[in-house]
């Protein structure tokens, strides 16, 4: 696996326009075209925001942000140290549910799996790893 770019940011929202700006360079550079390159940064502002907003339950703390590539996958992946959350086990919100009647929750999980090709987590040395794939060429924008 070849990493394209990484850094390491405080898990503050200030951040966010930073970090989205650095896997949307990366999307275009790997040859997505428009559309595919927002859904990706989409997917990570996602990701990005529940972060900092609640990995370090009002502590201070780094996510890692790294884009990958392993053969036609690009990989976003997003590390932190913070409280382990598996996002892979939160329910899939009833969308077709009145919005009076929907619980809150889950919907922006539910838009990263949508708009990515695949979505993993790990937990692993005292890390949240949460791999955002989306396949290039033929299908994959």
């Amino acid at each position: 696996m070849k990493i394209l770019r990484q850094k390491t940011i405080p898990a503050r929202l200030e951040h966010l326009k930073e970090s989205l700006e650095l896997i949307s360079s990366c999307a275009r550079d790997q040859g997505f075209n428009q559309k595919k390159a927002l859904e990706i940064e989409l997917a990570a502002e996602e990701a990005l925001v529940n972060i900092f907003t609640y990995a370090y339950k009002g502590k201070e703390g780094d996510v890692e942000i790294a884009c990958k590539l392993d053969n036609d996958k690009f990989i976003i992946e997003i590390a932190d140290s913070g409280e382990p959350y598996d996002v892979l086990s939160v329910a899939d919100p009833d969308i077709r549910a009145d919005i009076t009647e929907r619980q809150p929750g889950g919907l922006g999980v539910f838009l990263m799996k949508e708009l990515m090709d695949d979505v993993r987590y790990a937990y692993k040395g005292n890390r949240n790893i949460l791999r955002l794939i989306a396949l290039k060429g033929p299908g994959g924008g």
